[in-house]
């Protein structure tokens, strides 16, 4: 079946308590943006990223990746959320994974989704726990795929439920067992390359909603795929419930054994493709050459 899209507590808070200006910079930061005042959050958090602040790094990296108080500057971003991953911050690690995967880099773009899926980041445990499942970009592994996705599931993630009961009906209960007593090993045992910083205040769902795109006449070699069903009828939803972002292109029903693999397109070009996954937000998207 091809499918769609702890901290250290002690060290978190030895981090906050050893750097109290810093944490009230950043707060100021967020209320002048949460009162619409971009620019004024820019200024906040621009100097205590250059002193290395992870929060005020992802903050600013989500202000240049929505355009706000800055021009948008993908650049920028992803050399903020790069550096705010490097110590430790999951919601930068997650969001580059995501920017990275959009721009095409899915080597890199999966390196930083397991680093924040190891360590119990819900969004990169359902994406890296899709890439297993799928084999796309890595070696396949249900087990370990199952036993991501239904971490994630377990925090509440909506898509993430929805994954785990397409897995569900698509995998042996062997394998299942196996995935769920390997999650609690996973979730007693979290791993992160670096020191863990704070939570970022931005989460990576302000993103402004994806506008509806003008149908256009369409013709190419690439497509996106959206996920995959065990009943067509699953892939038919979200094909009628993102077809307004999809700018006119119709759905592939791609039989792959058990499953049905949905992929819309045809796309001009894998940049195309990759913008128009960009275009959906949080879905989980990839671009795929048209077989």
């Amino acid at each position: 079946m091809k499918l769609t899209t702890m901290r250290g507590v002690a060290l978190a808070a030895a981090m906050i308590l050893a750097s109290p200006a810093h944490a009230f910079g950043v707060r100021s930061g967020i209320e002048a943006w949460q009162k619409g005042d971009h620019s004024a959050a820019v200024a906040v958090w621009r100097p205590l990223a250059i002193k290395g602040d992870a929060d005020a790094a992802f903050n600013l990296g989500q202000a240049y990746r929505l355009g706000k108080g800055v021009p948008i500057d993908l650049a920028e971003a992803q050399r903020l959320f790069e550096q705010a991953a490097r110590k430790g911050h999951l919601d930068a690690a997650t969001t580059l994974g995501i920017l990275l995967f959009q721009n095409g880099n899915q080597i890199a773009a999966l390196r930083w989704l397991k680093k924040a899926a190891e360590a119990g980041e819900p969004r990169a445990m359902l994406l890296y726990g899709t890439a297993l499942y799928n084999g796309d970009g890595v070696e396949a592994d249900a087990v370990t795929a199952y036993a991501f996705v239904s971490r994630a599931a377990a925090q509440g993630l909506a898509p993430a439920r929805a994954t785990l009961a397409d897995l569900d009906d698509a995998m042996p209960l062997e394998q299942r067992q196996k995935g769920v007593a390997l999650a609690k090993t996973m979730a007693a045992t979290p791993t992160f390359a670096a020191p863990v910083a704070t939570k970022a205040a931005l989460p990576p769902k302000s993103a402004p909603a994806a506008k509806a795109l003008t149908p256009v006449a369409a013709s190419g070699d690439w497509r996106i795929q959206l996920g995959a069903f065990g009943q067509r009828g699953a892939a038919e939803a979200l094909f009628a419930r993102l077809s307004g972002r999809l700018a006119g292109r119709q759905p592939y029903y791609v039989p792959a054994g058990k499953v049905v693999r949905l992929q819309v397109g045809p796309f001009g070009s894998r940049a195309a493709a990759t913008a128009a996954c960009a275009r959906l937000g949080g879905q989980a998207c990839f671009a795929v050459a048209a077989r």
